[in-house]
């Protein structure tokens, strides 16, 4: 009787093991294709753009005209194909882009926050989802406050960074964003960055700039784990991005920023 206990119970541990390591092993498999299908978006619809090209587009189309080459207007470091990747999803809404880290993505808008949060852009289901705007902000990025949200990867992928620019090296060798949009293109402005709850007032919306927005701004550089060069006085436009923390239950980590349209 004791040998047929101990071999049910030796059968149920190794059940047990394989079916811990068939859920470990579907994970990085999750993991993988999440970020192999980025990992190829970027390469298909995204171009680098340098200060050379820029120019030399610059020259030639001033030589086209008859006009002076213009004054050097800041180009942003990649360009996006969005009417492709619409085609794929029309609920591409834009890119975000932050050179030297993993965050290189299209940015999603959908009727719900529920549906991007395990779905890829192009409509795959992935833990990995995507990184997607606030259903209730206004479409097109035409608000005062806007909010993406991405997940914290174990895997440092979508917004697993953003704690790093906690340390205040980091966030120096890194103070820009970029953030594109079939409409135009902003730079965005780092200024504040710190871990919060996930029901905060740091997920306020603000639809237009005044004297809510110049509070917001009080408080978020007075939250801040690193100092900022950014003058946000008179700032129209804030973008703020999420991600999950786990110092304490339903931590957040946000990054707030100044959109500042390309070439202001």
């Amino acid at each position: 009787m004791r040998k047929v206990a101990g071999r049910i119970g030796l059968i149920v541990c190794v059940a047990v093991f394989l079916v811990a390591v068939w859920n470990i092993v579907s994970i990085l498999m999750s993991y993988r294709q999440g970020e192999q299908l980025y990992t190829e978006t970027a390469a298909q619809y995204v171009q680098e753009n340098t200060p050379e090209q820029a120019g030399e587009t610059e020259a030639a189309e001033a030589a086209q005209s008859s006009a002076a080459v213009p004054e050097a207007v800041e180009t942003p470091p990649i360009s996006v194909d969005f009417d492709s990747l619409q085609a794929v999803n029309p609920e591409v809404v834009g890119w975000i882009y932050c050179p030297d880290t993993a965050i290189n993505y299209p940015v999603l808008q959908g009727t719900d926050n529920e549906y991007y949060l395990n779905h890829l852009y192009d409509g795959t289901y992935n833990s990995s989802g995507s990184i997607f705007v606030d259903c209730n902000n206004s479409a097109g990025f035409a608000d005062a406050n806007i909010i993406l949200y991405g997940h914290h990867m174990r895997n440092g992928s979508m917004f697993a960074g953003l704690e790093k620019f906690a340390d205040q090296s980091y966030y120096e060798a890194r103070p820009v964003m970029w953030l594109l949009t079939p409409e135009g293109n902003y730079k965005i402005l780092l200024l504040s960055g710190y871990t919060t709850s996930y029901d905060s007032d740091a997920y306020t919306i603000i639809y237009q700039p005044g004297q809510v927005m110049e509070d917001y701004l009080t408080q978020c550089l007075s939250n801040s784990d690193f100092t900022a060069q950014v003058d946000a006085d008179g700032a129209e436009k804030l973008i703020t991005l999420s991600t999950c923390a786990y110092s304490f239950e339903n931590a957040r980590y946000v990054l707030h920023g100044v959109m500042v349209e390309a070439g202001e």
